[in-house]
């Protein structure tokens, strides 16, 4: 099977990370070196066209601003990395990694900086190879069939999906694709859309254990609160619980962990009147404000700093924190506490 042409007609085509292209980009971007703050005298000196690039670049930069390697993250990664090392040569029964917790609680982060950590590990073992794919990532759709986990995997090694091919051909491709560029870590986020109490469900995790069976990589996966859930349950959850451990993310208590999460988010701020220190003042109403949550904290400050440069303020302010929506979720949260 051929690769699929890609179309880089749209800005963000190609950045999804259940694709090739999007993954290396992923890998590329953790390799940059850090923005380049300009003091507030070379931004004035600046013409109008360099003071809007530069802007443009200072907008996307807290846009994406670096993930913190928090301590869900640093475990994820221990345990992933000491799987992966106990499952070379094993012929079957490998051990797989199954990251759970509530929603917006950094799972898809744990995730994908173990795919990252794996694959810069690869690459520096051999380096030049550039036909290897150390790591997949694929999502779970909604009320998935057999068929479309297939064409996930095949969609992200870019392998057409005709619409006459059956799992058995995609399967097979995706296989073969798979062994011959050694793939050795296969990271499968959304989890908790298969339900074992359905036919779909079950027949789901049938093939995910089969590509296990016959690709030799370890196997990670997310989702929202599993070990509560269905997906454990049953003969076919007995053979998921005993062939994967787990590690938990949740909501964090306001401790040095969390006054050093917001430390280094201010220390990537590129705004020139922001004062260091401003930021991590404020860390306990931040930890009230976003329930402790590390998906609501990063929209919190990313989306504060790009005000900050859409507004002319050039800094983080109590009421510039106010000023961003933040998910149903933590006003929720907010109402309960205060009644």
């Amino acid at each position: 099977m051929t690769a699929l042409p890609v179309d880089d007609s749209g800005e963000d085509f190609g950045r999804q990370l259940t694709s090739l292209p999007g993954w290396h980009a992923f890998v590329e971007a953790s390799l940059n070196v850090p923005m380049a703050a300009l003091t507030k005298a070379e931004y004035n000196a600046l013409d109008a066209a360099g003071r809007d690039a530069y802007d443009d670049d200072r907008l996307n930069h807290h846009a994406q601003l670096q993930v913190v390697a928090t301590s869900t993250v640093r475990n994820t990664v221990t345990c992933g990395r000491r799987l992966i090392i106990l499952n070379r040569g094993a012929v079957s029964a490998r051990r797989g990694l199954i990251v759970s917790g509530p929603a917006n609680t950094g799972k898809t982060i744990a995730l994908t900086q173990l795919g990252l950590a794996h694959e810069l590990h690869d690459r520096r073992r051999h380096p030049g190879q550039d036909s290897r794919i150390p790591v997949i990532y694929i999502t779970v759709p909604p009320a998935a069939t057999p068929r479309m986990i297939a064409a996930e995997f095949a969609r992200f090694l870019g392998l057409p999906v005709l619409r006459r091919a059956n799992i058995t051909d995609l399967t097979e491709a995706v296989v073969g694709v798979c062994t011959k560029a050694r793939t050795g870590l296969i990271l499968v986020d959304e989890i908790h859309n298969i339900s074992l109490t359905t036919r779909h469900g079950a027949d789901v995790s049938d093939t995910l254990k089969y590509f296990s069976e016959r690709i030799p990589a370890t196997f990670a996966y997310a989702g929202i609160d599993i070990e509560g859930g269905d997906l454990l349950s049953g003969t076919r959850g007995d053979q998921i619980a005993a062939r994967f451990t787990s590690t938990a993310t949740h909501a964090f208590p306001y401790n040095a962990e969390w006054k050093a999460l917001v430390a280094q988010m201010e220390a990537n701020l590129v705004l020139h009147e922001h004062q260091a220190g401003a930021l991590t003042r404020l860390d306990r109403f931040l930890h009230t404000r976003t329930g402790g949550m590390i998906g609501t904290l990063s929209h919190q400050i990313r989306g504060a700093a790009v005000d900050a440069i859409l507004t002319g303020t050039e800094k983080i302010t109590k009421a510039g924190l106010l000023a961003v929506d933040l998910d149903i979720a933590s006003r929720r949260k907010r109402r309960d506490t205060e009644r």
